[in-house]
């Protein structure tokens, strides 16, 4: 399933400034009965987001007005815990396209990239001063440019450089999944099976 082509994002950011959040916070259990990757935004850290009776908790920052933006800060070690890619499948169809982290757990890295999510691990350094900045003025802009890697503050220039593999990058600049990127080369494929029938 191919999904948005991610070149240059240029967006406010939603700061959730909590170490080890795993991925039952991210998506409770009792929301993983859907196979296709639709309606799980909904429920997108479901229990710190509403009540027991399904009223919003006015002071968790997704139900807070102040801030909006396609990038998603986190604390350090986000996505921990279980392997289940339902977690990014609510990041992404939320409506974040990047999560900023100081440090990701593997298997929710690889599964944000699987789908289109960017994960952008910086240093605690850099992370603090996302915090601070967002926190200083909810309207901050981070600006993550894929093709050259790197991720910068806006309203003060600074930036750092972050690690993709190239599969990866290529596959979000193109917004294929891996299906896609085999279809792609479908061609290439096809070659090289009949030169080995020769």
């Amino acid at each position: 399933m191919a999904y948005d082509k991610f070149n240059i994002l240029t967006s406010s950011g939603v700061p959730l400034p909590i170490e080890n959040v795993d991925t039952d916070q991210i998506i409770p259990a009792r929301f993983l009965k859907a196979t296709e990757r639709v309606g799980f935004g909904d429920n997108l850290f479901r229990d710190w987001r509403y009540n027991a009776d399904e009223t919003p908790k006015a002071d968790f920052v997704l139900n807070d007005a102040t801030y909006s933006g396609k990038i998603l800060v986190g604390g350090k070690n986000f996505g921990s815990g279980s392997s289940r890619e339902h977690a990014a499948w609510a990041v992404y169809d939320y409506g974040f396209r990047a999560v900023v982290s100081s440090f990701f757990a593997d298997i929710f890295k690889g599964n944000c990239l699987n789908i289109g999510v960017l994960p952008v691990q910086v240093s605690p350094k850099f992370a603090d001063k996302i915090f601070k900045a967002i926190e200083a003025d909810p309207k901050t802009e981070l600006e993550i440019n894929l093709p050259e890697q790197t991720i910068t503050l806006l309203t003060t220039g600074e930036k750092e450089t972050f690690d993709i593999s190239g599969y990866k990058k290529d596959n979000m600049i193109n917004g294929f999944d891996d299906i896609d990127y085999l279809q792609n080369i479908k061609e290439e494929i096809v070659t090289f099976a009949d030169k080995q029938l020769i």
